[in-house]
């Protein structure tokens, strides 16, 4: 196949057959396809766009490009959950093992960040020694013995999206149906699921930015799964303020730890419960007592220590990676909070380091914001409204004029 006349067909608006997106994700998978021309097609793909055929028979090459997990006869209900992506969106750190606390499986195969998204890949990093790299053994194993796993997708497990998002996260490719939807249903029916809740996202911190355009997302993904014999379900979430009040890859872990011990943010727990209960055999009530009660932390602890993190250090987290710089951000004057910008908060957190500009590129897992204020909140002047975590004096000067550039207060 000749690679640079497919690339001009898409640019031109014309639908690739079957053939075409086979052979183009079976070569660059190969790496006989370099990088500058899958850029090429992702940025046609973005303008032009894929029918629901293309868009099929992309997440189909994609999971075809390498192996489905396989389980014993017998195995439990295996369920997971996926976020369209968030700023602040830790649900996944607490979600897998409350749900692995109801005797299910939950092999959840996660991503790094992607644009102005947290990954959680990234987050679950930051806890010393924790390892996301297992083989497949490695993960059927612990599922085994205790019913979840956090990974990175494996050599083997749907090679080609691997390749490609880490290239569309630093080509501005992300925001684009098809490809999030291939991506997203690739790795997740690669999991051999039976069933999935989608978290999709849409508003300023979102890349979907409309209701209209989530749903679209949302019923392409559905299709897909439920064409591939998962049972589906789909909730729609705002994300035009950031999710609980810690934005950054260590200080969301110390977050969700909050709310694997009973606290927390309501919005962020009431978030848990709500998406948990689509895919869970027990009610609301159940989850939430198994995250008052300590049962759901103790899952956390035990799978942080299967996977060589140190879990003593989940006792007091926000000591691990303390940021050399924590500047405070007060209210510029009383009144309501009406505006706390999602996209505002996520751009001025990869500027402090916590995301990346090229795919090779290291993150710090120290900066972010937390004790951010929350849209509704009564604040008077001078009131603690967030706190810049940063490498140095600049940073947080630079990261707290962007965070007020996207605060707002009537």
């Amino acid at each position: 196949m000749h690679i640079p006349s497919t690339i001009e067909r898409k640019r031109d608006g014309h639908s690739l057959t079957d053939e075409e997106i086979r052979e183009v994700i079976r070569a660059y998978t190969l790496g006989t396809m370099p990088d500058y021309q899958m850029s090429a097609l992702a940025m046609a793909i973005y303008f032009r766009g894929m029918d629901a055929r293309e868009t099929a028979s992309l997440t189909r090459a994609m999971l075809e490009s390498g192996e489905r997990m396989q389980y014993p006869d017998g195995a439990p209900r295996i369920v997971d959950k996926h976020s369209t992506g968030g700023v602040g969106d830790k649900v996944s750190l607490i979600l897998a093992p409350l749900l692995a606390c109801d005797d299910l499986w939950v092999p959840m195969i996660s991503g790094r960040g992607l644009g102005i998204t947290g990954g959680t890949l990234d987050k679950l990093e930051s806890i010393p020694g924790f390892r996301v790299g297992l083989s497949q053994a490695e993960a059927l194993a612990q599922l085994e013995s205790l019913g979840v796993v956090m990974m990175g997708q494996t050599g083997t497990i749907c090679p080609a999206d691997k390749k490609l998002y880490a290239l569309r996260d630093v080509t501005a490719t992300v925001p684009s149906l098809p490809l999030l939807t291939s991506s997203i249903m690739s790795k997740k029916l690669a999991e051999s699921l039976d069933a999935l809740v989608l978290d999709v996202k849409y508003g300023s911190g979102a890349f979907m930015k409309t209701r209209s355009e989530s749903e679209a997302l949302g019923e392409a993904m559905r299709e897909v799964g439920e064409a591939m014999g998962v049972t589906m379900r789909v909730c729609y979430h705002a994300m035009d303020e950031p999710t609980g009040r810690a934005v950054g890859n260590a200080l969301e872990v110390v977050e969700s730890i909050e709310v694997l011990r009973g606290g927390g943010p309501g919005d962020l727990r009431d978030l848990v419960i709500t998406l948990a209960s689509q895919v869970s055999l027990v009610d609301a009530g159940q989850l939430e007592r198994w995250l008052d009660d300590g049962t759901a932390f103790a899952k956390f602890r035990e799978m942080v220590a299967c996977q060589g993190g140190d879990a003593s250090s989940l006792d007091d987290f926000s000591r691990v990676h303390p940021a050399a710089v924590i500047r405070e951000i007060r209210a510029p004057r009383s009144g309501v909070v009406s505006r706390v910008d999602a996209e505002t908060v996520g751009r001025a957190c990869i500027a402090l380091g916590a995301g990346r500009s090229r795919a090779d590129e290291a993150i710090n897992p120290a900066v972010g914001f937390d004790e951010i204020v929350k849209v509704g909140a009564d604040v008077n002047a001078a009131d603690l409204i967030a706190r810049v975590h940063a490498a140095n004096e600049g940073d947080a000067i630079e990261a707290e004029r962007r965070f007020l550039g996207g605060y707002a207060c009537e």
